[in-house]
């Protein structure tokens, strides 16, 4: 069984990847501005999913917000079970709480109204492994990996020194604002929260997690799942915003076509290329010295640097 690959944070690729579970009428929109009048600008709402630099907590540590034990059934919680899978767990954590099947508003297709319904009595922990076993969503997910045949993602593990990042959902559910994030043990409640108060409930609870770190990080990012604007824009007779979106989702659609294609044929033929115009001008010996010195110093600044990033 081939494990789960490494996803970007990118609005194209999350509502194309829900498109392709069979999602209908749902659009990830990334979040510039926290601010109340800007998510009400987008509404309606229906989660977000925050990505951010994971740091090993102490157990001792205080959380934000309240362990809900006893929300069982009532929520779709996972616990994640395998690296790499957080984004599109992130993803589901909210899918699965509002779909039609538990009086919410999405129309999740069949598969994952039937994943949710075979997993639903399963404890969190099960219900990660079921996840991470289903091939329908991990072939989905590691659809939208970039192709790169010379690194294994199953077998380059995250080392201590490289950076790890973690996708983790904030979503209402039956009146409580929920943090949903698999590596805790269970949905963590931010207190009372309808539909129409989440996009100012949820700003402070964003601004403690921001609050974390450093002022000098700013390596966030914030994605808002929304109704496509499409719907709203055709029932007022908006044609340019119904214009502006189809051309948005015709650069994602070229975006993730080229995430996805194996340069490496291409790239060979116009190395031949170079090799041969470069021996026909006698200047091969001084071009590959200067490349061999060049890639000397990438790889010098590289190891200064000494990371690389990781999704949890």
């Amino acid at each position: 069984m081939s494990g789960w690959n490494t996803i970007e944070s990118d609005a194209g690729v999350f509502t194309a990847l829900v498109e392709d579970l069979g999602v209908k009428n749902v659009q990830f929109e990334e979040i510039l501005d926290l601010s109340p009048d800007y998510l009400r600008a987008i509404a309606p709402i229906y989660g977000v999913i925050f990505l951010f630099k994971y740091i090993s907590s102490n157990p001792d540590d205080e959380v934000d917000g309240n362990y809900d034990f006893e929300a069982g059934e009532n929520i779709f919680f996972a616990n994640q079970t395998i690296q790499n899978a957080c984004a599109t767990q992130a993803i589901l954590s909210v899918l699965l709480n509002k779909s039609q099947q538990t009086a919410g508003d999405i129309d999740i297709g069949d598969s994952l109204a039937d994943f949710r319904e075979f997993t639903q009595a399963f404890p969190p922990e099960l219900r990660g492994e079921a996840l991470s076993n289903s091939e329908l969503i991990r072939d989905v997910h590691n659809s939208f990996a970039r192709s790169n045949p010379f690194i294994d993602e199953n077998t380059r593990a995250a080392t201590e020194s490289d950076d790890v990042y973690h996708f983790i959902a904030y979503t209402p559910i039956n009146g409580v604002l929920y943090e949903l994030d698999g590596l805790q043990a269970a949905p963590l409640s931010h207190g009372a929260c309808n539909n129409e108060e989440f996009p100012h409930k949820v700003i402070p609870v964003l601004q403690r997690r921001i609050g974390r770190y450093p002022i000098t990080e700013i390596r966030f990012n914030l994605l808002a799942m929304i109704q496509d604007p499409r719907l709203r824009a055709m029932e007022i007779g908006d044609l340019e915003t119904v214009r502006r979106e189809e051309d948005k989702r015709e650069a994602w659609q070229w975006e993730n076509a080229l995430r996805k294609h194996n340069f490496v044929g291409f790239a060979h033929e116009v190395l031949k290329g170079v090799i041969k115009m470069k021996t026909r001008e006698g200047k091969y010996g001084e071009w590959l010295d200067n490349a061999k010195k060049e890639m000397a110093k990438k790889m010098a600044e590289r190891k200064e640097d000494g990371k690389d990033e990781y999704e949890d």
